[in-house]
């Protein structure tokens, strides 16, 4: 699909923590860090979510004079459209599998993908699920994280996408 680098800053992961209200010292305080088990600061577990702030074309960002999710009257403020906040399409599940933390330092490359597709009996009709898969790796080309998401239409919502 596509790719992306971004930089793993200290106050980066400072502001983040911040911002999901997670006070743990391994995130902001050096010296509690490089004394701590893991040696040194790191990012919380969701920090990779960030990455969005990195793409020019992050579909959720306002734009100057265009529609934007929340501006408009209808609850998303932009109807339809991948990463255009169809209401009809719901966040179901999100996982993280970790091969190690991330670092103040690292430059993340950043790659989609899709995965797998089914569909379940709902008591509205079908539900069509869609995985999407996201990797990080670092600087050298070790994998970091791989993400997990799974989105979920109904059967009417899908039909009417295509």
């Amino acid at each position: 699909m596509s790719a992306q680098r971004f930089p793993v800053e200290e106050g980066q992961i400072l502001i983040f923590a911040r911002a999901v209200g997670d006070p743990n010292p391994i995130y902001a305080e050096a010296e509690y860090a490089a004394n701590s088990e893991v040696g040194g600061i790191i990012a919380p577990p969701t920090f990779v979510q960030s990455r969005a702030h990195f793409d020019p074309d992050f579909p959720m960002r306002p734009q100057p004079g265009q529609p934007w999710i929340g501006s408009g009257r209808n609850p998303t403020g932009v109807s339809g459209g991948e990463g255009q906040g169809n209401s009809s399409r719901l966040h179901a599940e999100q996982e993280f599998i970790y091969h190690r933390a991330i670092r103040p330092g690292d430059v993340l490359s950043v790659t989609f993908r899709e995965g797998d597709g089914w569909e379940k009996q709902g008591r509205s009709g079908t539900l069509v699920f869609s995985e999407f898969i996201t990797e990080y790796r670092d600087q050298m080309g070790e994998l970091v994280i791989v993400a997990r998401s799974v989105g979920v239409v109904t059967e009417l919502a899908a039909k009417e996408e295509r």
